[in-house]
């Protein structure tokens, strides 16, 4: 192929500094993993915004396309389910990481990563959803595992103005849960209300240090999206036989704690991986947000478009905390 295509593309300009920009590539050059997908619409992560700025955790070489998410159209593949013109989604696994990703015109990747996107959903809507919606989803459905019913009190959700977080929030009111958003961003406090957010208290809820081992009850259940001491205070509030999803560490990778909510009321700390989570396990959330959990017009109220020239600023933005919601990206036509 002698096609060229936009990418945003992140250089090491020199020992230590990062810069992205959009270039133009030749797309013979896009390595062959199995199958070739023209990307419409991508969605902004942290883990994006980590492997902009350098991260050798999340991307070892450089130069390189981040985008964790991508929504298009199959352009070839080695798998006989897909055929040219289907509409398929990517989110997670390598992509984004060591995989050139959706902030590309096109991708290259393995198609047992390829979802195929219903006639219903648009690629704009399932980004709306993308990696962040997954986490959620993930992360609602191992609390209805643990059996974390609505009856049984409120659910805390930390980081609620991220994109989990605020995703999350949106899924778990849409199921009739009571949910308790807990955010720094006072700006973002209305539009937690508008997606059904009960509750709306400042990360200082989130944050004792009083280092005593148990606090009072105040809650069924839990997703945390930041870790450290959030998670830590998380713990010792949960109630009797509660389950807290733990799926980020944007506050902290450390956890202190003692085995009293383990062993004194039965709270369950499970681990969310929406990278590597296995293809079946992923089918089981998105048939449910195609579905009955479909929360698209939730979504609208904590989604903003933009173009992908515009990604510099948004970037910036997430690597500062001040993003609000989720970010979908649009590819030109």
């Amino acid at each position: 192929m002698d096609e060229k295509y936009l990418a945003y593309e992140v250089r090491e300009v020199k020992p230590g500094e990062f810069k992205g920009a959009i270039v133009e590539k030749d797309l013979s050059l896009l390595p062959d993993k199995g199958t070739l997908i023209r990307v419409y619409y991508s969605s902004l992560n942290y883990k994006d915004a980590l492997s902009a700025s350098g991260n050798k955790g999340v991307t070892k070489t450089y130069p390189f396309t981040p985008g964790v998410d991508a929504a298009g159209v199959i352009i070839k593949s080695d798998n006989p389910k897909f055929k040219e013109g289907d509409r398929v989604f990517v989110t997670g696994f390598d992509l984004g990481m060591n995989t050139n990703g959706g902030f590309g015109e096109y991708i290259s990747v393995p198609s047992e990563w390829v979802f195929p996107l219903p006639e219903h959903i648009g690629f704009n809507e399932v980004m709306m959803y993308g990696t962040a919606g997954l986490t959620a989803g993930l992360s609602t459905l191992k609390l209805i595992e643990e059996n974390v019913t609505n009856d049984k009190g409120n659910i805390v959700v930390s980081g609620a103005s991220g994109g989990v977080g605020s995703t999350a929030v949106a899924l778990l009111s849409f199921l009739g849960f009571s949910v308790t958003a807990v955010t720094g961003k006072e700006d973002f406090k209305k539009s937690l209300l508008e997606i059904g957010a009960k509750e709306i208290l400042s990360r200082d809820a989130l944050n004792d240090t009083s280092k005593k081992p148990l606090l009072s009850a105040k809650w069924a259940g839990g997703i945390d999206t930041v870790g450290g001491n959030t998670l830590s205070t998380m713990l010792k509030s949960i109630g009797r036989y509660g389950c807290i999803a733990s799926c980020g560490n944007a506050g902290g990778f450390e956890v202190n704690t003692t085995v009293f909510p383990f062993i004194l009321r039965g709270v369950v700390l499970a681990g969310i991986d929406s990278a590597e989570c296995p293809y079946e396990r992923r089918k089981i959330v998105w048939d449910k947000f195609f579905n009955e959990w479909n929360i698209i017009n939730k979504l609208k109220h904590i989604n903003k478009e933009i173009p992908l020239k515009e990604i510099d600023t948004y970037l910036s933005l997430m690597l500062k905390g001040e993003n609000r919601g989720h970010i979908v990206v649009k590819h030109s036509d």
